[in-house]
């Protein structure tokens, strides 16, 4: 059920207990919107709880907070009256729905997320989630610490190819000037997050030298195979986030994407375009996202998911 974002800060003061959760594979904007709405729920006298049932990139770990992040452990429940689910649908936060049976609130910026079954607020012009958990901070009279600015502008920043993409417009920068008023350091943020591990600039080179070109030059993909992804994920917590940004640049290029081998017969899919709608392409594939920025998982062999992906793509385009 689609509600206001009124209403969304309504639901929340109602309740005492918040547990709060993103999508697994989480990314700046899922750790950066949880760990500001904890601190925001907590600064106006809610008990607040984040949970993610995943790693986290190393170069996420200096945001203020990181270090109370859990993972849900087998057989474990959390005593909440609330399931606070950002910049994700319900089907994509693992295990932690086993946690709790309370009430779900969705707060997302995905244009897929339709909100069947449970109370969603969606701002699809919304660059990332944090920017409307910036909204609903000044919705609930919160104060805006330099801590819960610093966990904010990461969101802006990284969903944004750090105010790069189409997504960014002028609300989105003006969010970011109050930020960086409240105290962010820019320089820090970029910093941190521009950190690779030796493991990532390896797995980087074997992404770009499986560089294949399709569609007469309008569409370019990269392949990681499940040796390439182990040898990547040896030192914990690394992902492939990035990768695809260098080969979108191509000049002839309208869709990029990259195809993941996470485990046998399990591949993961991400796809950033110029032009074409890659939401759509990857909601017929069972994913979701964006218009510029989605993906989705094919369960099956890479030669196989190769071919599903670019058969896809080509009849967008």
């Amino acid at each position: 059920m689609l509600i206001t974002l009124k209403d969304a800060a309504t639901r929340i003061k109602s309740a005492n207990k918040i547990l709060i959760t993103a999508h697994v594979q989480p990314d700046g904007d899922a750790i950066g919107s949880t760990l500001a709405a904890m601190q925001i729920l907590r600064s106006i006298g809610k008990s607040a709880q984040v949970f993610i049932d995943d790693t986290v990139r190393k170069n996420l770990h200096a945001l203020p907070h990181f270090e109370e992040i859990r993972r849900p452990i087998d057989g474990e429940t959390f005593d909440a009256d609330l399931l606070l689910i950002l910049d994700t649908s319900p089907d994509r936060i693992g295990n932690v729905r086993k946690l709790t049976d309370a009430p779900i609130l969705n707060v997302d910026h995905h244009v897929t997320n339709k909100g069947e079954d449970v109370e969603l607020y969606v701002e699809p012009s919304a660059a990332a989630t944090c920017e409307i958990v910036y909204k609903l901070a000044r919705e609930l009279d919160a104060d805006i610490t330099p801590d819960i600015a610093t966990c904010l502008y990461t969101g802006l920043a990284t969903d944004t190819g750090f105010f790069q993409f189409s997504n960014t417009r002028a609300a989105t920068l003006a969010i970011a000037s109050e930020l960086i008023t409240c105290g962010v350091s820019p320089h820090f943020i970029s910093e941190q997050l521009e950190k690779k591990s030796l493991a990532e600039v390896c797995g980087l080179r074997d992404a770009l030298n499986s560089l294949k070109i399709f569609c007469d030059g309008k569409v370019a993909g990269m392949f990681l195979d499940l040796a390439s992804m182990q040898k990547l994920n040896s030192t914990g917590g690394d992902s492939t986030e990035g990768f695809i940004d260098l080969i979108r640049v191509i000049d002839t290029v309208d869709v990029a994407f990259l195809i993941s081998e996470k485990a046998p017969n399990f591949c993961r899919v991400s796809m950033r375009s110029k032009g074409v709608d890659v939401s759509k392409i990857a909601a017929k594939l069972g994913g979701g996202g964006h218009i510029r920025a989605a993906g989705c998982t094919l369960k099956t062999t890479l030669a196989d998911a190769e071919k599903i992906l670019v058969d896809a793509i080509s009849s967008a385009i």
